[in-house]
């Protein structure tokens, strides 16, 4: 299991298109991929757990893969999240 805490920069938060980026992105890849808010667990695999968490600009996250390809999934998403998902 590896894990990385990151900050979200997008303007509006993950909203429904950062969101849905998100856990089209994590579902690429076979490990299991979580994030860790205000003391929460959701699955970033799932757009409904990631839009109910209502996380907004400057929140700060923390993603947690686990499984075959932990490190290069917690890779690719930590530069997906720095990058602002394109926005």
């Amino acid at each position: 299991m590896v894990s990385q805490k990151v900050t979200i920069k997008n303007p509006t938060g993950l909203h429904l298109r950062p969101a849905g980026i998100l856990c089209k992105e994590a579902m690429e890849f076979q490990a299991q991929v979580t994030f860790r808010y205000r003391g929460n667990t959701a699955n970033a695999k799932s757009v409904l757990s990631v839009l109910g968490a209502c996380i907004k600009s400057g929140d700060e996250i923390e993603l947690v893969c686990d499984g075959e390809d932990e490190e290069r999934a917690l890779s690719h998403l930590v530069k997906l999240v720095d990058g602002g998902f394109g926005e």
